[in-house]
């Protein structure tokens, strides 16, 4: 069995009729418009481009998107189904100092960035430069070529570690990262990355859209990497077992990517300038009742088999976003349940 295929196939068109439906009303602002995206053939980056060739395509928008990618062969073997569009461009090169395209671009989407801990620590240097470098890059290439929009997928880890007596971590909270300890650096970067976003719309009036993302399950999640989730789903699908190498006590939560597609362009088109909005699910389960709920899905009858027993009187920790505020302003919601968004995940690499 293919678990993390060298090609993949498109997302199922129930997923993007689900976007659209969500989103018909946003599209308008792209029309005859060119968007550049960084991170485009990652996990997030594919979603952004599956669901802007289908809105392209059914609303006519006629709207092109210029991607910036470390390597377009590789994307194009992996995903010839976007390379190969006519609406979408590859640019080769480094966020950190691509040349820039040509013309106008409208919107900008900067969602490149490295979140699997490959720097660190041995190279934590290489992660913050990419994160803020790669930012103060395209926040340049943005105010050159007179973009409308700016949008920053940023990360819950600005807030460092979750109280463990706050259950859902709200937009408000003012904890930061420890500085001294150089695990922070993803957290650090993205704070930083923030900081540089909010300097350029003060300074040029650009719009500065802020997306806090947590955890996220869904076609195009790598399976290898070092999501629970996905590892989980790897090992619901070999038969077992599935191994959770702590106490599965840790709380977490998973948005299913549709839904992950519909808060990042509504953020992009409708948010307010510099006001942050966490990105996730609020329905919160431990890491043992996540395991659980992998292998009911996929599995029945494989073995769970956890690390190590929980220590007496150890605090609980949390990463669960509050996503009060994207429900209150932005009429946000969550439409796909954890138990669905298992399921066409392993459907969508078992094919």
């Amino acid at each position: 069995m293919t678990i993390t295929p060298a090609k993949t196939q498109p997302v199922s068109p129930h997923d993007l009729h689900y976007i659209l439906e969500k989103t018909e009303h946003l599209w308008a602002e792209l029309r005859d418009r060119r968007i550049f995206i960084t991170g485009g053939t990652g996990f997030f980056g594919c979603w952004l481009l599956e669901s802007f060739l289908a809105a392209n395509q059914a609303f006519d928008l006629q709207a092109q998107a210029v991607v910036l990618t470390r390597a377009t062969s590789q994307f194009r073997e992996r995903c010839p189904h976007l390379a190969i569009s006519p609406s979408i461009e590859l640019l080769e090169g480094d966020v950190r100092h691509f040349l820039f395209p040509s013309g106008e671009f409208s919107f900008v989407i900067h969602a490149a960035t490295e979140s699997v801990p490959k720097h660190t620590p041995t190279r934590p240097e290489e992660m913050l430069s990419t994160i803020i470098d790669g930012t103060r890059r395209c926040l340049e290439f943005a105010e050159a070529r007179r973009t409308k929009k700016f949008l920053l997928t940023s990360s819950g880890a600005v807030y460092g570690p979750q109280p463990s007596a706050m259950t859902h971590i709200p937009e408000e909270y003012r904890g930061a990262p420890n500085a001294c300890d150089e695990g922070s650096v993803y957290g650090e970067g993205k704070r930083t990355a923030e900081l540089l976003c909010a300097i350029s719309a003060t300074r040029t009036g650009m719009e500065c859209k802020i997306a806090r993302c947590f955890a996220f399950v869904g076609p195009h999640l790598a399976l290898d990497a070092h999501f629970a989730i996905g590892n989980f789903i790897r090992d619901a699908m070999r038969g077992g077992p599935i191994l959770i190498h702590g106490d599965g006590t840790p709380m977490r939560s998973y948005m299913y990517a549709a839904d992950l597609a519909v808060w990042l362009w509504t953020i992009l088109f409708k948010a307010p300038s510099m006001q942050p909005f966490n990105v996730g699910s609020d329905h919160d389960l431990t890491i043992r009742n996540l395991a659980d709920e992998v292998a009911s899905a996929i599995n029945p009858e494989v073995e769970i088999r956890i690390a190590h027993a929980p220590l007496p009187n150890a605090t609980v920790q949390r990463y669960v976003p509050s996503i009060h505020a994207a429900k209150k302003h932005l009429g946000m919601s969550e439409g796909i349940s954890l138990r669905d968004a298992i399921q066409r995940t392993a459907s969508w690499h078992r094919n």
